[in-house]
C-alpha cells in the first residue's frame, strides 16, 4: 500500500506598511508590501512628512534622503540593505546621478543588488530629481 505525503499550503497574507499614511493615502499607494519572504518597496523620493519636496536642486542630498526613508522601511521589517536584491533608480538627470552614484558604496557594504538606472523626463513633483525603489528577500 502506497503512503501519500500530505502537503499543506501556507497562505501568505500581505502585510502593508505606510511610511507617511496621509500622503500615501492621498496618492493611492502603500510604501511597502511584504508577502512571505518578499518585500516590494515603492519608490522613495526626497520629501518631508507633509509631502513637500526637500533638498530642491541638490540631487546628492535627495539621494541621501531617499536612502534614509528606505532604511526606515527596511528596519520596520527587520531588514537592512544587505537584504535588498533589486534596486531601481529613476532620475531626471543621469549625468548628475552618475556624479553622485558612489554614495551607494556607503549603502551597500557587502554586495550590490541587481537593478536598473533609468533617466526619465519627470517624476511626480517637478522638484524631485531621483526616486529609488527596492525589492527585498528576507530569509525566515
Amino acid at each position: 500500500m502506497k503512503h501519500e505525503k500530505e502537503t499543506i499550503a501556507k497562505i501568505e497574507r500581505p502585510e502593508y506598511f505606510l511610511l507617511r499614511p496621509d500622503i500615501e493615502k492621498a496618492y493611492g499607494y502603500s510604501h511597502a508590501v511584504k508577502i512571505g519572504s518578499s518585500i516590494k518597496i515603492s519608490g522613495a523620493v526626497s520629501m518631508d512628512d507633509q509631502g513637500n519636496p526637500t533638498a530642491i536642486g541638490d540631487l546628492g542630498q535627495q539621494m541621501k534622503n531617499c536612502y534614509a526613508d528606505l532604511e526606515k522601511i527596511l528596519k520596520h521589517f527587520n531588514c537592512s540593505f544587505d537584504d535588498v536584491v533589486v534596486e531601481n533608480i529613476f532620475t531626471t538627470n543621469m549625468p548628475l546621478f552618475l556624479e553622485n552614484a558612489a554614495y551607494r558604496n556607503k549603502i551597500y557594504t557587502k554586495h550590490f543588488p541587481t537593478g536598473s538606472w533609468l533617466g526619465v523626463k519627470e517624476l511626480t513633483i517637478p522638484e524631485f530629481m531621483i526616486e529609488i525603489e527596492l525589492e527585498v528577500h528576507k530569509s525566515e
